[in-house]
């Protein structure tokens, strides 16, 4: 069986003997490559193996329908097309205006802010991988967002429940959601 390539090619050269016509490069075919997820792997890690910068990291968020940039999971395959970011213009980066610093009493603010966005991130990761995000998700005795043992939840299934014994456990067991995370990444539980 011919390859496609070898088909376009022969069809080509049919339409120059025909007609007389030949059509030079009007668009360039690229090809993509499907990449399976590694542990520890980000878009921006992924982009530098493809391209040595992380031009990439839009662009596969986009072919791939990531939302979050900051959330792709271990086995997870995505499709690389290198070639296109030499023809997708670089975004124009403005110049921000200086800003003046904050006062030290806001520092401890933004870092707790910043520590309950990851912490958030990694909560809502475990639940995607545990149950698909769903309060009402049944495996045997495990039940619903993080799948925990019935024995846990004393037969009060509610979601704020679920959330307050989920929150208790991790902190019990690995003293924050970023933990549980890499204990899951680990072994493929928390």
């Amino acid at each position: 069986m011919k390859s496609l390539k070898t088909l376009l090619y022969s069809a080509a050269l049919t339409t120059v003997a025909t007609t007389g016509l030949l059509f030079v490069n009007q668009s360039q075919a690229s090809a993509a490559t499907t990449y399976t997820v590694a542990n520890g792997d980000t878009l921006s890690t992924i982009a530098q193996k493809f391209n040595g910068s992380t031009e990439l990291v839009n662009q596969i968020a986009t072919t791939n329908n990531i939302a979050d940039i900051n959330m792709i999971f271990v086995g997870e395959q995505l499709t690389i097309d290198a070639d296109q970011v030499a023809q997708t213009p670089a975004p124009v980066v403005q110049a921000q205006p200086a800003v003046q610093a904050a006062p030290v009493q806001q520092a401890p603010v933004a870092a707790q802010t910043t520590t309950t966005t990851t912490t958030s991130s990694s909560k809502e990761w475990i639940a995607q991988k545990e149950s698909g995000g769903s309060y009402s998700a049944r495996n045997g005795q495990l039940i619903g967002r993080y799948q925990l043992s019935a024995s846990y939840l004393n037969g009060d299934y509610s979601a704020a429940n679920q959330d307050r014994v989920a929150d208790q456990y991790v902190t019990s067991r690995y003293g924050s959601w970023d933990a549980a995370k890499s204990f899951w990444l680990s072994n493929g539980w928390y």
